[in-house]
C-alpha cells in the first residue's frame, strides 16, 4: 500500500507527476484504512460551510444590490406582459395577435 505521505516532497509539485502514476497511487490506497487524527477536510477556494454539499460543488446563492433602474425595468416588463395576457393577446412569438 503506498500512503500520499510515503510519496517524496518532490512529486508533489505541479506537473512533476502524471495522471497515470497519480492513478496508479490512488488505486494502491486502502479505502478502509482510517483517517488520521490531525486531517482537515478538503476546501477548494471555499469555506467549507455548514451545508451538505461542498461550496466548490454547489456554492451559496449570493444576493447583490440591484439599482433602482433596473428593478423598474424588471417590474415595468412583468406588468406589460400581465396586462397583455388579460387583455387575451398573444406575443409568444413577438407579434400582438389576438389569442
Amino acid at each position: 500500500m503506498t500512503m500520499l505521505a510515503d510519496v517524496p516532497a518532490a512529486l508533489l509539485e505541479p506537473g512533476l507527476i502524471s495522471e497515470d502514476e497519480l492513478t496508479a497511487l490512488a488505486l494502491a490506497a486502502d479505502p478502509d484504512q482510517p483517517l488520521d487524527a490531525g486531517a482537515v477536510p478538503w476546501t477548494m477556494g471555499g469555506t467549507g460551510g455548514a451545508g451538505l454539499l461542498p461550496d466548490w460543488y454547489m456554492p451559496a446563492p449570493v444576493r447583490r444590490q440591484r439599482e433602482p433602474w433596473q428593478v423598474a425595468v424588471v417590474v415595468t416588463l412583468i406588468v406589460a406582459f400581465l396586462v397583455i395576457n388579460g387583455l387575451g393577446l398573444c406575443i409568444t412569438y413577438g407579434h400582438l395577435v389576438p389569442a
